[in-house]
């Protein structure tokens, strides 16, 4: 029906055509009641009647149009017709089509200039008295077709509202998933980039050393090498538990160790210690205040990773570094400071887009998490990265 409308029109005027011709036949005021075959149609009737529904077939196109040409057969079936045929069907449908199809106060309107004007006609200028049944029969058949056509458009407008609705929550829940997508991988390249930076900065340290005491110290060449290959085995374990977390459900290998935190800093902190860093630690977090939540105390660490990662690579020799972690109130901070050594690279720049991810790894990290991170040159030399953690 939704295919071929015209047709669906079609079929639809010619039951309303038969309706009509076999209504014209009863006679409402026999005897002993209405009679069925007791009078037939005027020819000028059963033309009224054929034109009317022929001008239902273009009932969806012209809405009013159709219901303007109706209502004027009707207007003349009411005055002239003797006895009176049912052309006023016409009308009904005609103006169910337009309340259908219009809002509802042109359906007010309309259908009150409708209904008024073919019941005033009947009961003023048609040949039966004002008070006769067939007159209040055209009120109320026109008054329920613009009521049926209104609560029809409503109930379209309805069902139409709920689809777009069910529509909008389908794309944001697509752009939902999508943005997800893209947090989780920006997510997963942070923590890439931290774990291949430190321990890739360590080897590279250690490999240095290894190669400038090779002839004559052998001994402390090897204890280099050695933390060679330790880092480079942890670079690995942490780069395979990383990777895992990108397996699917029920795949073999899947990483069961729990990520790092302030719990194994002091793990962390030989490491850098080994290649040659001092590094002083002050954590401070209290007592009776339970342990940090699994993401700032993963925040934290990472935070401590790259800023001492940066200060091996960039710092000049001889530098010294502190590491303190305090809980103050509803937050933590974590502070790394270094004194820049001897013939210092210079610092990186925070704002300098073109260089490497570390800083700003270091501020998603923190800002994911409602808290912040500066990182910039101290006064009188050196470099000093400082994050707030909000522990609630």
């Amino acid at each position: 029906m939704r295919a071929h409308p015209l047709a669906t029109d079609a079929v639809l005027a010619f039951g309303a055509f038969v309706s009509m011709v076999v209504g014209s036949f009863a006679d409402p005021h026999g005897p002993h009641g209405p009679t069925f075959g007791t009078r037939t149609p005027e020819p000028f009737s059963l033309l009224l009647m054929l034109l009317g529904a022929a001008a239902l077939v273009f009932r969806r196109r012209r809405p009013r149009t159709v219901l303007a040409v109706t209502c004027g057969l009707s207007l003349l079936e009411l005055t002239t017709g003797e006895p009176r045929a049912p052309v006023a069907m016409c009308t009904v449908i005609a103006l169910y089509t337009v309340a259908a199809r219009t809002d509802r106060p042109t359906t007010w309107r309309i259908g009150l200039l409708t209904m008024a004007g073919l019941t005033g006609v009947a009961m003023l200028a048609g040949p039966l008295p004002w008070y006769a049944q067939e007159n209040l029969g055209i009120f109320a058949w026109t008054g329920m077709a613009a009521a049926a056509g209104d609560a029809v458009r409503s109930r379209r407008a309805f069902v139409d509202a709920i689809r777009e609705r069910a529509e909008r929550a389908e794309r944001t829940r697509d752009e939902e998933a999508r943005r997800r997508v893209a947090e989780e991988r920006l997510r997963i390249a942070r923590d890439l980039h931290d774990v291949v930076a430190h321990h890739i900065a360590l080897v590279n340290v250690q490999a240095g050393v290894a190669a400038h005491v090779m002839d004559k110290r052998p001994d402390q060449a090897k204890e280099a090498l050695a933390h060679v290959r330790d880092a480079s085995r942890s670079a690995l374990n942490e780069l395979r538990a990383t990777v895992g977390l990108l397996r699917q459900s029920g795949d073999p290998e899947a990483p069961t160790e729990p990520a790092p935190g302030l719990a194994v800093l002091d793990e962390l902190v030989d490491t850098f210690r080994h290649a040659g860093l001092p590094v002083e630690v002050i954590v401070q977090l209290g007592r009776g205040e339970g342990p940090l939540p699994a993401a700032v105390d993963l925040a934290a660490y990472r935070v401590i990773q790259e800023a001492l990662t940066n200060v091996r690579k960039h710092a000049g020799p001889g530098a010294r570094a502190e590491v303190s972690v305090v809980r103050v109130g509803p937050s933590v901070e974590v502070t790394v400071l270094d004194d820049g050594g001897v013939s210092a690279d210079p610092a990186p720049d925070p704002a300098d887009p073109g260089g490497g991810h570390g800083l700003l790894g270091m501020r998603e990290r923190t800002g994911a998490l409602g808290g912040s991170c500066f990182a910039g040159p101290r006064y009188g030399g050196g470099y000093r990265v400082h994050a707030i953690l909000p522990v609630a």
